[in-house]
């Protein structure tokens, strides 16, 4: 089912994610909203950001649902990049770039690891050492017969491999019709591809995958396909094609036909409140076959909640959620770890009746967290102030008595600067605390009267889901 523009617009940086989410970072940020950033503690997983100093440090990524399956296949390559550019050596690694063109290494390393090749023998190949970087994922392609080495016995890992050859690796992993016609991408024939070429690089456009990749016209005219692009070519394929290699690698992706699962959601999944770790629970709308087996309408979906970054100034936060399983009676099945993608059919704003009950315990809640945390962290700056200013005089006490007067009173001129640091970052956090509050407070009375100006951040009861895999 198609969602319309206005929905994708208004569901903004809600992101309903699976697996996937497991590879970003968690966040439950309790801090404040501020003029002057995140203050004020956190509440976070062991995975989470790093949190030096009272500030938390998190990438900015853009969470919607529009452009969703882009977002899976993007974090995917990011992933098995970030563990290639891990496992090489401090030099290389230094030069790293992953819009560079990918190296035959580089290749087999991406294909084995994000294809899950794990068997390999002993290269025969001169060139291949014992410590080169990606020794076991060259033996582990080699093995599969999705690569080959040159005939005068070297395999040349550091060597550019052409787009062409790429296709032709690729298409080693499919099993696609095509055709020996030029091959033509966007309109456009795809330059440096020779004629023994064109069969496998159709089979590769037979796939749809390439224009998932980024830089399309560098994928038309350039000689080589960026590290980047073909970590980009793996995570689309694994997420579109069933990945079979059980048999070998050979062929060992097919395409296959996704299966929806249709869901309303039994309560709500907001930004605002729920935590990373939160189960919840939804109802299937209609019958969905799986593994064989029928779930009827009305079984039940179990998820939790994998990813939160609370709402704030400017900020709406995003809310990612993991779908786990479907039960009905003595059956159940777990849901793949990668979901192709999710999507709201139908957007419902809770009652006025149920907004009233909660609103008064959610605003005194936020507005005491505000509070609290904002004279907590005003209690850290005193006693880091006084500590660093009792360690001034100490100085200038010391130094002086030891003969060095200058010292002392370079110690005594600091001991001026921490108390006037105090009082600005005092008089910041009174006016950051108090804006905090005014900002909850408001908040809070916009969700109670105009409750679908939050909704871009949460799951509501009796919303309709279509899960896709």
């Amino acid at each position: 089912m198609k969602v319309s523009k206005e929905l994708l617009m208004a569901l903004g940086v809600l992101c309903v994610t699976t697996g996937v989410a497991n590879a970003t970072n968690s966040i439950q940020a309790y801090a404040h909203p501020t003029l002057f950033g995140s203050q004020g503690h956190a509440l976070v997983t062991t995975e989470s950001d790093v949190i030096v100093g009272g500030r938390i440090y998190k990438p900015c990524h853009v969470k919607t649902i529009e452009g969703k399956q882009n977002v899976v296949v993007g974090r995917y390559a990011k992933q098995i990049l970030g563990e290639m550019k891990s496992k090489m050596d401090a030099k290389r690694g230094a030069l790293y770039d992953p819009k560079m063109p990918v190296l035959r290494s580089e290749l087999a390393f991406l294909i084995s690891e994000g294809l899950g090749l794990t068997k390999g023998d002993s290269t025969k190949y001169t060139d291949i050492t014992d410590g080169y970087w990606a020794k076991a994922e060259i033996e582990r392609a080699l093995t599969a017969d999705v690569m080959i080495g040159y005939p005068d016995s070297t395999f040349q890992p550091d060597k550019a491999i052409t787009k062409a050859e790429v296709f032709c690796t690729f298409a080693k992993l499919m099993n696609l019709d095509s055709n020996e016609s030029v091959p033509t991408l966007n309109g456009q024939t795809i330059k440096y591809v020779p004629e023994w070429a064109y069969k496998a690089t159709n089979e590769v456009l037979a796939s749809g995958l390439l224009g998932v990749l980024p830089n399309t016209d560098k994928v038309i005219n350039d000689e080589y396909l960026s590290k980047e692009q073909v970590a980009y070519f793996i995570s689309a394929m694994k997420k579109n094609f069933q990945i079979d290699i059980s048999k070998g690698a050979i062929g060992c992706a097919s395409k296959y036909e996704p299966v929806a699962v249709k869901i309303k959601l039994s309560e709500r999944i907001s930004a605002r409140t729920s935590n990373v770790g939160d189960t919840f629970t939804a109802k299937t709308t209609q019958d969905v076959t799986l593994a064989g087996t029928t779930y009827p309408a009305g079984s039940t979906v179990k998820g939790k909640v994998t990813s939160v970054a609370r709402p704030g100034v400017k900020k709406p936060g995003y809310i990612e959620v993991q779908f786990e399983n479907i039960t009905n009676g003595e059956n159940c099945i777990d849901f793949p770890r990668h979901l192709s993608s999710a999507q709201v059919d139908v957007m419902k704003n809770p009652n006025i009746i149920s907004r009233l009950l909660g609103a008064p315990f959610s605003m005194t809640g936020r507005v005491a967290g505000v509070a609290g945390r904002t004279i907590s962290e005003g209690a850290e700056v005193i006693a880091n102030g006084v500590e660093e200013y009792g360690g001034n005089w100490s100085d200038a006490f010391a130094d002086t008595a030891s003969l060095h007067p200058l010292k002392g009173l370079k110690s005594v001129g600091s001991s001026f600067i921490t108390v006037g640091k105090g009082v600005y970052n005092l008089s910041k956090l009174a006016v950051s605390g108090t804006f905090g509050v005014l900002y909850e407070f408001y908040d809070e009375c916009k969700y109670l009267i105009v409750p679908n100006t939050t909704n871009d951040s949460c799951l509501n009861p009796d919303e309709e889901l279509t899960i896709i895999f």
